[in-house]
């Protein structure tokens, strides 16, 4: 586990720099904040597809160490979400190969944990409503069934943070 500590001013990160600042919340969840323990753990996921699994361990460990075991399903399958999108929409895995990874981290607020993914990407994540015989397009669906609350912000010059709150 990492906790890291910040003295650039929000807003000044870019997607290559941006890891959890001590106190760091999403602006647009500040209102769920709860008093209680807080800690920060972030994960480097490299630019493969097999990422994803290394992602939901990070998450199991990190959240067992918590003692907070009860969010591990429901977090993986977020994390699982966002990765996914993150590598494959923020990276484009289909082209030429990207060196630039993808920081996870999971930011802890008493009994809320945040999942947050930054990568280089423009694209904004949006949900869709896929057609029967689609074969994706849920991702975003389950991510906001299992979360009090997500989003997105842009990184400064470019790239995004995409985040979602459990409890």
């Amino acid at each position: 586990m990492i906790t890291v500590q910040s003295t650039t001013a929000p807003g000044q990160w870019t997607t290559f720099d941006w890891w959890p600042p001590v106190g760091w919340w999403p602006e647009a969840a500040r209102d769920l904040l709860v008093p209680g323990p807080s800690a920060s753990a972030t994960y480097v996921l490299p630019p493969t597809p097999s990422s994803v699994h290394s992602a939901r361990s990070f998450t199991a460990g990190t959240l067992t160490g918590w003692g907070l075991g009860e969010l591990i399903e429901n977090m993986e399958l977020v994390v699982s979400e966002l990765a996914t999108n993150a590598l494959r929409h923020g990276l484009r895995l289909t082209e030429p190969p990207c060196r630039r990874p993808v920081h996870m981290s999971l930011v802890r607020h008493g009994s809320l944990v945040t999942s947050a993914f930054t990568d280089p990407g423009s694209s904004v994540p949006v949900l869709r409503y896929p057609g029967p015989l689609d074969t994706g397009g849920l991702g975003l669906h389950i991510v906001e069934s299992l979360s009090l609350r997500w989003g997105w912000s842009a990184l400064a010059p470019y790239g995004k943070i995409v985040w979602a709150v459990l409890s």
